[in-house]
């Protein structure tokens, strides 16, 4: 019998104002069991150094120039992941904790993904074994670095006995599906279809609010065609330059300036809807055109006015589904699978693959502080 673990799982996403905390067992390769989910929110100060510092860093020499600010804000997340550890395991023995870290540039072709958070500083505070950047391994050999969590999505399509084929759409910062067909097979197909709310939280940032709640502001504006037709043009651009994942950076939103709050809030949203939709028509028609199931998690699946343009755009057949319709947490999605992906790597499982990142062999990834 394998040995099962409990794992804490830490995610702190694109959209950069909080951390989401989940506690999982699992023997890292055939189940697990969901113990408990927190999600902690940044302060106002931290989640604006974020997006400040995001802003500055535009290729890898920003990283470099950008070195000291980038030191005192990963003291400052690292000192906050501490506080929410221990407070979510007060009650709970765990043995190691996934440690995600906020992303803050990622380019592929450079082989450079970086996320802050000090995994040393971390398990000394929370007196635990770590596991962080789980991402470098598969740059390594050769692939995008994302997306990482397909192996975790297969793992709760098959437990929750979920009809397959099916597939994920995951609507965090950045798009991104799994296509499960088999059960049993590391068989899945994985890749960043295009952005998800990271043109929505930018427009909405710059008229300071942190993100359209419900699809609310984009239900009150007008969509204004020529930019969607220009937002278009520079997607494609983007998608020749690029290999395969995606980073918020890739996005600029200036193109949509001079419009309204709400009428920006229907352009973008109906371009996202819009690049969302084309991508997995294509997608699942070149794999696999059995495929009708498609389950929605993520942030972006709480957007009403994203999701029913996705659905009006994509192919009649497809059925469309919320995660959450199947007693599924869909807010919780990405921490489980990095508490899961964190246990893999414990045991050199591999959490990257050849049709998810593309790297040049199934491969294990993370590195361990023992405490």
């Amino acid at each position: 019998m394998q040995k099962i673990y409990k794992s804490l799982g830490l995610m702190s996403g694109t959209s950069g104002d909080g951390i989401d905390a989940s506690i999982i067992s699992s023997d890292g390769s055939n189940n697990y069991e969901e113990i408990s989910n927190e999600y902690f929110q940044y302060d106002q100060h931290i989640y604006d150094k974020i997006h400040f510092l995001k802003a500055k860093i535009n290729n890898k020499y920003d990283l470099r120039k950008n070195q000291n600010d980038i030191d005192d804000l990963e003291k400052e997340i690292t000192l906050f992941h501490a506080k929410a550890v221990n407070q979510i395991i007060k009650n709970t023995n765990i043995d190691l904790i996934g440690f995600h870290g906020q992303t803050i540039y990622h380019n592929a072709s450079e082989k450079i993904s970086k996320q802050i958070g000090n995994a040393k500083l971390l398990s000394q505070l929370t007196k635990k074994n770590i596991i962080y950047n789980f991402r470098n391994n598969d740059l390594k050999n050769g692939g995008q670095g994302a997306p990482l969590a397909p192996v975790f999505h297969k793992t709760l399509i098959k437990q929750n006995n979920l009809e397959i084929p099916t597939c994920i759409l995951n609507i965090g910062g950045i798009s991104n599906i799994t296509i499960v067909t088999d059960y049993n097979k590391d068989n899945f197909f994985s890749k960043d279809i295009g952005p998800g709310n990271c043109l929505i939280d930018q427009w909405v940032r710059r008229n300071n609010q942190k993100y359209d709640m419900n699809g609310e502001l984009a239900s009150k504006g007008l969509v204004n065609q020529i930019i969607v037709e220009q937002g278009q043009e520079l997607f494609s651009n983007i998608k020749k330059n690029k290999n395969s994942s995606l980073d918020t950076n890739d996005f600029d939103i200036s193109f949509a300036r001079g419009l309204s709050v709400e009428d920006g809030s229907a352009t973008l949203t109906y371009l996202t809807a819009q690049i969302i939709s084309a991508s997995i028509n294509y997608e699942i028609s070149k794999i696999n055109n059995k495929i009708n199931k498609i389950i929605i998690c993520g942030g972006g699946r709480k957007n009403n006015e994203l999701i029913n343009i996705i659905k009006k755009k994509s192919l009649k057949n497809f059925d469309f589904k919320n995660i959450d319709d199947y007693g599924l947490n869909g807010d919780f999605i990405e921490s489980q699978a990095f508490a899961f992906l964190s246990i893999r790597s414990l045991l050199k499982l591999p959490i990257s693959f050849p049709d998810s990142t593309g790297c040049k062999s199934a491969c294990t990834g993370g590195e361990l502080i023992k405490y």
